[in-house]
């Protein structure tokens, strides 16, 4: 019991700590957000208490007030802090990553599996959704790249529904701060153990690619293609 009061007790100022930096870096973005949550507060408490004396049990709606207000605040602050660090992502690169690793139970990612030079950049996600892809950068740059992406697959993952989206606010891109719903709502198809073999697959994929034997270096002079690789 000892060890477990402990340990308890120091896990609360971690969580106090990270509760406080939260809140300083959600102010920053969200000044008003200290105003907001004591206003959703009080309200809160304030009704309740109000029907207690209407109903003559001002103790009884006193205290459950006090427990609504405490978990409206919470609720309040959680969206607030998750929209301001979704504007701080916005723009930068590997946001949709980020995203990405927060979907949930039942998802593997990987990102960047697609990159170019101007560091436009395709990243895949694996469920019994299927496999989703999600490129950041210049649309049409990012379009090559998943229409790549999905060619590549094609070999390997034949019977898997495949779903992209490109992360932005334009018409026919999907907002940060909706990736994540948006992933969740997709119709789910396959199976635990389809979703273990699709990962299976694509992980031979991408080492079977990274393990090609290619030569390095410039070719000899006076080297000739095989005539059977001229063919193909």
């Amino acid at each position: 019991m000892a060890r477990k009061d402990n340990a308890a007790s120091a896990a609360n100022p971690g969580r106090l700590k990270q509760i406080a930096l939260t809140y300083k870096m959600t102010s920053k973005a969200d000044p008003k957000i200290g105003l907001v949550i004591a206003a959703v507060g009080i309200v809160t408490f304030g009704v309740f208490l109000a029907i207690g004396f209407l109903i003559g049990h001002p103790v009884y709606l006193g205290i459950l007030g006090f427990l609504l207000a405490f978990l409206a605040m919470a609720i309040i602050f959680g969206r607030r802090a998750e929209r301001a660090a979704f504007g701080q992502m916005e723009g930068q690169p590997g946001a949709a990553a980020a995203v990405l690793d927060n979907v949930g139970k039942g998802w593997t990612t990987t990102p960047a599996v697609a990159m170019n030079r101007n560091q436009d950049v395709v990243h895949r996600a694996v469920g019994k959704a299927g496999i989703v892809l999600i490129g950041e950068g210049n649309p049409n740059r990012v379009k090559t790249l998943l229409a790549a992406e999905k060619k590549k697959m094609a070999r390997i993952v034949i019977d898997v529904p495949v779903n992209d989206f490109i992360v932005g606010n334009d018409e026919g891109q999907i907002p940060l701060k909706k990736l994540r719903t948006t992933m969740l709502k997709l119709p789910r198809t396959l199976t635990g153990p389809q979703v273990t073999a699709t990962n299976d697959r694509l992980r031979a994929l991408g080492d079977l690619m990274s393990n090609m034997p290619l030569p390095k270096g410039p070719m000899p002079k006076g080297m000739r293609m095989p005539r059977g690789g001229q063919k193909g």
